[in-house]
């Protein structure tokens, strides 16, 4: 199985998140969206609040939401990810 992870914080998540979500989506198998939780930041939602949201909003079946915390490519290993996907914002995001 070809499974991506589409991390980020997600807070809240944008039809730019849709767009991203719904191209990887058609690429691999599975796509786990990976909503990342820090204490030490201030967010609009809690993790909790987040998740409930995003499955709430995505309907898309080869799509599944979880909550990760610690170190990206420790929760990419744990889900036998072989991408992660992500979205560019601006130039200096390359």
């Amino acid at each position: 199985m070809r499974r991506a992870i589409y991390p980020g914080s997600f807070d809240p998540l944008t039809f730019g998140h849709l767009d991203v979500l719904q191209r990887a989506a058609q690429l691999f198998d599975e796509v786990v969206i990976a909503i990342a939780f820090n204490d030490r930041k201030a967010s609009l939602f809690s993790a909790e609040e987040r998740l409930v949201l995003i499955e709430g909003v995505v309907k898309i079946p080869n799509v599944r939401a979880t909550k990760f915390h610690g170190l990206l490519m420790d929760f990419a290993r744990a889900e036998d990810a072989c991408a992660v996907v992500r979205g560019l914002r601006a130039v200096s995001d390359f």
